[in-house]
C-alpha cells in the first residue's frame, strides 16, 4: 500500500489516510480480507503519530470499510462496488456544488462558467 501525505496540505493528515486507503478499496487495489498495515508500522513509516493513524481506522471502520480485530489487525471488508461508486459520485456533486456556488458568488455568469467547464473538460 502507498499512502502520500502532503504536510503543506490544509487537510488533516488522518483525512489524506482515509482517502487513500479509501481510493485503493473501491479500485479494487486493496481486496476483501486483505489486511492493513498495523498502526504503529504506519505510523512509523509516515513519521506521524499513532493516534493520527488510528483516527485515521476508526472512520474507515465506521464507514463500513474495515474492521478491526483485536489483537489480529485491521481487515478490509467486502464492499458493494455500486455503492461505493454512487458515494463517490455524490461526493463529486457535492464539491461541483460548492465551486458553482464560488462562482456564482464571484459573480460569474451560467455562460461564463460553463465556458470554464467546457475548456477544462477539453484538457
Amino acid at each position: 500500500m502507498r499512502i502520500i501525505i502532503n504536510n503543506n496540505s490544509m487537510i488533516p493528515i488522518y483525512e489524506q489516510i482515509v482517502s487513500c486507503i479509501k481510493d485503493e478499496i473501491l479500485t479494487g487495489t486493496l481486496s476483501a480480507g486483505e489486511g492493513l498495515p498495523s498502526v504503529r508500522g504506519m505510523a512509523a513509516d509516515l513519521k506521524i503519530s499513532s493516534l493520527t493513524v488510528k483516527k485515521a481506522y476508526d472512520l474507515l471502520e465506521e464507514e463500513g470499510l474495515v474492521t478491526t480485530v483485536h489483537g489480529k489487525g485491521t481487515f478490509v471488508n467486502e464492499t458493494d462496488h455500486q455503492l461505493a461508486l454512487e458515494a463517490r459520485k455524490k461526493a463529486v456533486e457535492d464539491e461541483l456544488a460548492a465551486v458553482l456556488d464560488k462562482a456564482r458568488h464571484a459573480g460569474l455568469s451560467e455562460e461564463e462558467i460553463r465556458g470554464i467547464i467546457e475548456i477544462l473538460l477539453e484538457e
